[in-house]
């Protein structure tokens, strides 16, 4: 299944190579011009206002395509959020080995690899929040040496980047014992991706192992930490099997509402529904950022649950918040008459049916399924009797009087219906 994967990133990382652009940058710090590679999401042009999480590649002129690859293809199916991505040229006159040089003593940055750290931080990050609509949710990956160096950037106390994917670090002097802490400690919310490989060499294969064990013993809250070691890969092939998993695990929380995440966290609430597709889209805007309209899908599982649960009352909740994130459908209407018909109150149903018929299409909700349910629900309605007897004899009767709706397609009156606090 990962080698069909593999080959559906290959093709979108070609189909989609022509977003990328390539920036000569001049920098102070480097001394010298440093060509970068930014790619910027599908819809960036289209959404003048909306701000995307940064992604941050050393060995960019190898790494670039297999991330593209990954996001373009999660962002297919909205299972992954787009991302800016920047990827740093290392790949030329030896320039990784020199900007990632460490002291053979302390095993720290030395020179001029100094000079590349404060490169990244003092000079990138702000050129590209400064150009482009960044969240401030950035993430930094690297292989072997440039992930080894990566993680210099949790040695600061308030680390410039929030999420880390380390592929098969070459760990420098003492970094196995000294990240460990300072990931046990961190009060900042961190993701940390870690990986190796039955092909990486044996001695950094067990050094990686060792600093897994370490970063599991350390067990933060504030840590959400993931590592993999494939036994049937290469140190250049676990490339392509750490990616999806790094980003799916970062953006886990941004996902739809899966059947595992329904069947195990939401249908199994004994109230509280509404509150938790709430708080789920509050986790995402405040992690990453974004701030997106709440995915149909979800509504439609939370309103499963609501049924499944039988607390209809709860689709008065959901309504508000769909009338909040799509003004103008009927999504809103919908699960108000969805309440009134589940409660046994069909007038009011049809009501809300038929004042949904007046707005947008939405999903799988149409005008034709809204008059349909409204019709429906009218031949439940108690008829008015005939009256008998004598000409001025009066009768009573209780039963409410019904309007037939006219044989068009548009409902009796275009009076918008006002909502009503129900019982």
């Amino acid at each position: 299944m990962k080698h069909l994967f593999i080959v559906v990133l290959a093709f979108f990382s070609v189909s989609c190579f022509s977003q990328i652009k390539t920036i000569s940058f001049d920098s102070g710090k480097l001394q010298s011009k440093r060509e970068l590679y930014v790619s910027l999401p599908a819809s960036y042009e289209k959404n003048p206002t909306k701000k995307y999480p940064l992604l941050i590649l050393m060995d960019g002129d190898y790494l670039l395509n297999p991330f593209l690859g990954t996001l373009i293809y999660g962002a297919h199916w909205d299972d992954l959020p787009e991302v800016i991505i920047v990827g740093i040229s290392q790949g030329k006159n030896n320039q990784r080995a020199i900007d990632c040089g460490l002291d053979e003593v302390t095993g720290m940055p030395d020179g001029k690899s100094v000079d590349f750290f404060d490169f990244i931080s003092l000079e990138l990050i702000p050129f590209i929040q400064h150009d482009y609509r960044t969240t401030n949710f950035k993430i930094i990956a690297g292989h072997d040496t440039t992930a080894a160096f990566s993680n210099f950037f949790l040695y600061k106390e308030n680390p410039l980047f929030d999420a880390y994917i380390c592929l098969s670090p070459e760990l420098p002097v003492n970094m196995e014992n000294e990240l460990p802490e300072i990931l046990s400690s961190t009060k900042h919310s961190i993701f940390y991706y870690l990986s190796t490989a039955d092909g990486d060499d044996k001695k950094m294969q067990e050094r990686i192992k060792s600093f897994d064990s370490k970063i599991e013993a350390g067990k933060n809250p504030n840590l959400n930490y993931k590592f993999e070691n494939f036994s049937n890969a290469s140190h250049f092939s676990l490339v392509l099997h750490s990616i999806p998993t790094a980003l799916y695990q970062i953006f886990g929380v941004a996902q739809p509402i899966s059947v595992q995440e329904y069947n195990t966290k939401i249908v199994t609430l004994k109230e509280g529904y509404v509150d938790y597709l709430k708080n789920k889209y509050d986790i995402i805007e405040n992690s990453f950022g974004i701030k997106n309209p709440i995915r149909i899908t979800d509504f439609k599982a939370i309103e499963a649950a609501i049924l499944e649960n039988k607390d209809y009352n709860e689709l008065d909740a959901l309504a508000i918040l769909a009338d909040k994130n799509y003004p103008k459908s009927m999504l809103g209407d919908y699960e108000l008459a969805v309440m009134f018909e589940k409660k046994g109150d069909n007038p009011r149903a049809v009501r809300y049916y038929m004042s949904g018929f007046n707005k947008e299409e939405i999903a799988d909700l149409t005008k034709d399924m809204m008059f349909a349910k409204a019709e429906e629900l009218k031949k439940t309605f108690a008829k008015k009797p005939k009256i008998k007897g004598k000409v001025g004899q009066d009768v009573e009767s209780k039963q409410e009087v019904i309007e037939e709706t006219p044989a068009s397609d548009a409902p009796a009156s275009d009076t918008p219906v006002t909502e009503e606090k129900k019982q």
